[in-house]
Formats: structure tokens, sequence, C-alpha cells
């Protein structure tokens, strides 16, 4: 079985998976803890030591608790191409994805993302290729997918290759993550990529696996085309449904965690809130680029910039109007 995701955080999760739960739990490795606290108080060694066990414990208990997938590392295969973003008319992803990516990740303290992106995408022809050759040969394939931009354009670009490849029935299966589930606590959990989903939870999972009709295999490749042929800027998930939108589709959940915020602000702190408080399932670069743009529009003026190891983002912006 090769399984196809959108993101190189649900690859290296769903690899961990394959074992994770095997054997008898052993603690390998440093491991983080965030404290903090709301009147900006340094946390105590106390409180420190026992956040720590508190969090080998969860770990530990997760993986009693987890399934191993079996299968091979080689078995899994991720596209980060951040296909919502930009042009999409290549019919396998080049130049054009190249400086799309740079321009998105030079938000970060890196001074050559241009090679970066170039093997990222080299990757992805090249991997996309063995897929191919492996489908032909006969073997199932599994994708998973949300409702994230990102992912749900993975999907229609991907089923767009397979009609191409004219895969046979019943040769390919989907697993979509649920909108909401409940945990063994009950409690609501949401995610909104397969990215957030730890290497001990997709054995949950798996009984939503379905197989895939010839009809939504050509379904999803003709809404790939048309979004092709529109090529817009942005592309976003409304209703459940892949549309082209403007560049400004996001921009009013910007503006209106800034108009919250005094005449100065942290840009940081606004890009956190959007993410953490819309679930919009788009990325930290795409919000940084857009207060980018209203910047140039005089909207706001930089304070303070950002330390040369920090992101862009990491600074104080002012109200201009």
């Amino acid at each position: 079985m090769i399984d196809i995701v959108f993101g190189d955080s649900a690859c290296g999760s769903l690899r961990l998976a394959q074992r994770y739960g095997k054997g008898e739990y052993i603690m390998d490795g440093p491991f983080a803890v965030f404290i903090s606290h709301e009147d900006g108080s340094e946390p105590t060694q106390e409180e420190i030591e026992a956040a720590k066990r508190e969090a080998v414990e969860k770990e530990r208990l997760a993986w009693e608790r987890a399934v191993p997938l079996g299968g091979n590392p080689e078995d899994i295969f991720g596209f980060d191409l951040v296909l919502s973003v930009g042009d999409i008319s290549e019919i396998q992803p080049g130049i054009n994805r190249v400086q799309i990516l740079g321009n998105l990740y030079s938000i970060y303290p890196n001074s050559d993302w241009q090679q970066v992106v170039q093997e990222i995408v080299s990757k992805a022809k090249e991997d996309m290729k063995t897929v191919e050759e492996r489908a032909a040969s006969g073997e199932s394939l599994r994708i998973w997918y949300s409702n994230k931009p990102d992912e749900m354009c993975g999907l229609y670009w991907f089923m767009d290759h397979l009609d191409q490849w004219k895969v046979h029935d019943g040769q390919v299966f989907v697993v979509k993550l649920p909108e909401w589930e409940a945990n063994e606590e009950g409690e609501i959990i949401q995610k909104s990529c397969w990215g957030e989903v730890a290497p001990g939870e997709w054995y949950r999972y798996i009984t939503l696996q379905k197989p895939v009709l010839p009809g939504f295999i050509q379904s999803c490749a003709t809404c790939w085309k048309e979004l092709q042929r529109e090529n817009s800027l942005l592309r976003a998930v409304v209703n459940g449904q892949l549309v082209s939108v403007s560049e400004k589709f996001y921009d009013d959940f910007i503006l209106r965690e800034i108009a919250a915020e005094g005449n100065e602000f942290n840009e940081a702190k606004i890009i956190g809130q959007v993410l953490a408080k819309y679930r919009l399932g788009i990325a930290d670069f795409w919000v940084a680029l857009r207060i980018e743009e209203m910047i140039r529009a005089g909207m706001f003026e930089v304070v303070s910039d950002a330390a040369e190891d920090m992101p862009l983002y990491h600074r104080v912006l002012k109200k201009c109007i």
C-alpha cells in the first residue's frame, strides 16, 4: 500500500506511526515543555519538573494505547507543494512552483531558500514518477486529506494525475480527517490537517478508509483543470468546496484581530491569534505576507525589526490609519 500525504509534518508523523507502540515504551532523546504565566513571570523549577513528568507520562500512555500501522517508510510519499497559493498552471511542478515557494518561505531566517525549494520541487517530481510506476504495477494507493486548502488542493491535483494514469477500479482509497472527534476523556477535539495528528493517533483513522470510484477521480480531475484554468492567486475551501478566491480572502480575519489591539502591536501575536482562533487551515507565511502587503499599502509601519534568527513577523508594528 502506497500512502500519500500533503505535508512534511504529516509525512514524518505517519512514518513514526508505522512503529509507534511496538514494544516497551522507552523515553528516547530530549524533549521540550512550554510553560507560560498570564502575568509574564518565569516558571519555577518545581513547575518545570512537574510539567516534564506530566509530558513523559502522557507520551507513555499514548505509546501503550497505540497500534503500530506497520509497513515501510519507503511506502509513504509527502508532497508539500502548498498548491492553495499561486500559479498552478504547470502540469508538473516546475519553475513557477519554485518561485512561489521561495516567496512564501522568504519570511523565515534562511538565506538560501531558493535552493531549498528547488530541492522540494525536484523531489516531488521524482516521487511522482516513482508512484506512477508503482501504481502501474498494480499497487494500491491510500490518500490522506482534510478540509485544509493545501490538502484539498493536493487531493484534486493527485486525482488529476491518477485520471491520466488510468488506475484500475479498487486500486485507490481515501481517508478524510474528521472535522471533529471525541478523545478518551470525552472532550471534543478539532484538527485542521493531518500534520496535527500525533504518531500514536493514526491507527484510529484506518477504519475511515474508503474505496474511490472512477467517477470520483474524474470529478476531482475536472475540478482541478477548472481551477488551473482560473489560475487565481489563492484557493480556499468554502462550504466544503475548493474554489478560487481573491488574495484578500482572509484579510478581514487579520484586520479584525489588529483592530482589537492598541496603536502599536506585536505582529507575531496577531498571526498566532488568526491561526488559532479561526482555524482557517492556512500557514503563518500567508498571514505574514498579507500583513506585509498592508504595510506597503501604508496601513501600518514597522516600529522594530525582527532579530536575524527569527521569522520576519517577530516585530512590532504601528497603525497609520
